[in-house]
C-alpha cells in the first residue's frame, strides 16, 4: 500500500494560526504529528476496491490490505488523547468480482484489528447514501444456486482510546434538533460528486461536519490521515476546530487547499496559509 513519491514529508500548507494544516506525506511514516494530541480522528481510509487514484491502484491482496489497516490504526493511535475518539468510514463488505473468494467482511475485519491493537469499540452508525443505482447484478437471478446480497450502504464506526467521558469541560455548538437526529444511528443523506470534486472517492462535507459536532469540542483538535480532497479539514475551518490532514499526493493536497479556499474562505477571511517556503498564498 506505500507509494513512492518525491518531496514528502513537509507541511504543505498552514494557516496564519496554525490552526488548518496539510501536511505531505505517508501516514505511516509521518513524524510531523505530535503524540498524544489529537481529541478525534475523521476519516475514510483506501477500500481496496480497485479505485485509481493519482499514486495508485488500491488493488492489493486482502491480507496484506489488513496488514496496512492494522499499521495506521496502531500509528493513529498513538497520536490520540487517552480520551481521543475515532469515526472511521469503511464499507460494510467487499464484493469483487463474481467469484465467491472476493466477497470479504470489511467491517468485521477491521472492528477486530481495531480492537486487537487497544481501540475500544463503541457504536456504529449506518449511513445510507439513498443510491442503489450502484447495483449492478443479482448472481444468479431469481435462482437459489447463487444470489448477491449486497447493501447499498457504508458504516461509520466508533472508537475510542481508553475514556468515553472527555476529562475536560468544553464548549459543544451542536443544537437540540442536530443532537435528536444525529443520535439515532441511522444517517440518510448523499454520497459526494466524484466528478465535482475531481477525486475518485471523496465523502460529503455533511459526514465530518456530523462527527465533528457530535463528538469534538470546539477548539479540539482534529484529524484525518487520509486527507484526500480536503473535505474534513473544510469542516473543520467552517465549525471552528483546529484541523490537521495528512495526503501522500501532492496533487491532492493542491486540491484540498484549493477547496478550504474557495468553500472555507480561508483567505477572505484574513487567515493567510503558507507554504513550507513561509511564503503568503493570494
Amino acid at each position: 500500500m506505500k507509494r513512492e513519491l518525491i518531496n514528502v514529508g513537509r507541511v504543505f500548507f498552514e494557516t496564519r494560526m496554525g490552526d488548518i494544516k496539510i501536511i505531505h506525506d505517508d501516514f505511516l511514516t509521518t513524524n510531523l504529528i505530535e503524540e498524544g494530541s489529537i481529541d478525534l480522528i475523521v476519516t475514510s481510509p483506501p477500500y481496496n476496491v480497485d479505485i485509481y487514484y493519482n499514486s495508485f491502484k488500491d488493488d492489493i491482496p486482502y491480507e496484506k490490505y489488513l496488514e496496512f489497516t492494522e499499521r495506521w490504526l496502531r500509528k493513529a493511535y498513538s497520536l490520540m488523547k487517552p480520551d481521543g475518539r475515532m469515526c472511521l468510514n469503511i464499507p460494510m463488505d467487499k464484493s469483487k468480482g463474481r467469484k465467491e473468494s472476493g466477497f470479504q467482511s470489511v467491517y468485521a475485519d477491521i472492528v477486530s484489528i481495531a480492537k486487537k491493537i487497544g481501540w475500544k469499540y463503541f457504536s456504529t452508525i449506518i449511513w445510507n447514501e439513498g443510491n442503489i443505482s450502484r447495483r449492478t447484478a443479482w448472481g444468479s437471478w431469481l435462482s437459489a444456486r447463487a444470489p448477491y446480497v449486497i447493501a447499498p450502504i457504508e458504516v461509520i464506526v466508533i472508537f475510542y482510546k481508553e475514556i468515553w467521558k472527555k476529562t475536560k469541560k468544553g464548549k459543544s455548538d451542536i443544537t437540540k434538533e442536530e443532537f435528536i437526529e444525529w443520535t439515532n444511528g441511522v444517517w440518510t443523506f448523499p454520497g459526494e460528486s466524484r466528478k465535482k470534486v475531481k477525486h475518485p472517492a471523496p465523502f460529503p462535507i455533511e459526514l465530518p461536519k456530523r462527527c465533528i459536532k457530535l463528538f469534538s469540542f470546539v477548539g479540539d483538535t482534529v484529524l484525518d490521515p487520509f486527507l484526500g480532497s480536503g473535505t474534513t479539514l473544510i469542516a473543520c475551518a467552517l465549525l471552528d476546530r483546529k484541523g490537521i490532514g495528512v495526503e501522500i499526493d501532492e496533487n491532492y493536497c493542491k486540491l484540498a487547499k484549493k477547496r478550504l479556499i474557495k468553500e472555507a474562505r480561508i483567505l477572505q477571511i484574513g487567515i493567510w496559509g503558507k507554504n513550507n517556503e513561509g511564503r503568503n498564498y493570494s
